[in-house]
């Protein structure tokens, strides 16, 4: 899957920018799946996926040869499937869908920080994931990610749990995660160059739904985020404060004018409190994003998104003070910043 275009942010540091950018409505990437049927409704299964820049070449991920996806593992048609190595995460499966972020509009829709992961800004390493079968409509998932550490388990492991129910045209999710020392050792669950947050530790939970009418898929999602004693963000560096919780609330919108066109739209509302030894912060962002996409084919497609955020109650003396839209090229000189995207994308 090739995604490429051109973004203009209007303010990163005072100053406007024009970028060509390879990673936002999906990631581009090459790879290899497979399934051998091994009889009895039991299959053995494979995903090698590498992330990858388009504009420069070079590997996404760290450099990671299958940074995008890699495990092998079972799948039964009636009990499930059972995989290891480096996967999504449960928040990922199950609320990521429900997003405009993680459905239909990419990375530039996220929330602030994707601080609670909806995007997919960090994957698992060393996971076990269990996903169950469907029954009336309800299915679960649940992982866990190693630390690969001796006399240290805990540090820099993950688990994560969640539910989902699907009747006709409704869909219902709920996940909960809880991150042990994210970001800090190169070989656990969560490495210091694939983080959203290096921490103490990093909680997140979310319920979220979708509903069809006819043309129309309407969605509300709301998660909370707890992160003790961070210290850096993945996306705007140096983060020193006692604690960060924020509280998201999104409501987003799709329309299928027809099978080769849609146009969608995104708020979300973003509260934070923000811990320090001088008083406590409580920033927060509104967020808009419209999108317009086109299919000129099954593989190949254009599309056109812009998306403004403001950020409002900036007392906290830190970087979350001022705007930032994951994606664009840097942190505002204010309260404001707006990024504007058109591109193709293309499947193979």
């Amino acid at each position: 899957m090739l995604d490429e275009g051109v973004n203009f942010t209007n303010n990163a540091g005072g100053k406007s920018a024009w970028q060509m950018a390879s990673i936002d409505l999906i990631t581009s990437r090459w790879g290899m799946k497979g399934t051998e049927d091994l009889g009895g409704g039991l299959s053995a299964i494979f995903d090698l996926e590498s992330g990858f820049n388009m504009e420069s070449g070079t590997a996404g991920y760290g450099g990671r040869l299958f940074g995008y996806q890699s495990y092998v593992g079972l799948q039964d048609s009636r009990f499930g499937t059972l995989t290891f190595g480096r996967q999504f995460d449960t928040v990922v499966d199950i609320l990521g869908p429900l997003t405009a972020n993680s459905n239909w509009a990419g990375y530039l829709f996220a929330h602030p920080l994707d601080n609670d992961n909806t995007d997919a800004t960090f994957h698992t390493s060393n996971a076990i994931k269990y996903t169950s079968g469907t029954y009336a409509g309800l299915s679960g998932t649940a992982l866990y990610g190693f630390s690969n550490q001796a006399g240290a388990f805990a540090q820099n492991r993950v688990y994560s749990v969640g539910l989902n129910y699907t009747y006709q045209t409704l869909t219902i999710g709920a996940a909960y995660e809880d991150l042990s020392g994210p970001g800090t050792t190169a070989a656990g669950s969560v490495a210091g160059d694939d983080m959203g947050f290096s921490a103490q530790r990093q909680k997140i939970w979310g319920v979220g739904a979708n509903y069809g009418i006819g043309p129309v898929v309407m969605g509300a999602v709301y998660t909370h985020t707890n992160i003790d004693q961070p210290s850096a963000s993945g996306y705007v560096g140096d983060l020193p404060v006692a604690g960060l919780r924020f509280d998201n609330a999104e409501f987003n919108i799709k329309y299928n004018v027809t099978p080769a066109l849609f146009f969608g739209g995104m708020y979300t509302y973003t509260r934070a409190e923000v811990q320090q030894a001088a008083g406590n912060a409580a920033p927060h962002w509104n967020e808009v994003g419209l999108m317009a996409q086109y299919n000129l084919s099954k593989r190949t497609a254009i599309y056109g998104q812009c998306v403004y955020q403001k950020t409002s109650g900036g007392t906290s003396g830190t970087v979350l003070d001022y705007a930032f839209i994951p994606g664009s090229a840097g942190v505002s000189s204010n309260a404001h910043q707006v990024i504007g995207r058109v591109a193709i994308t293309h499947s193979f």
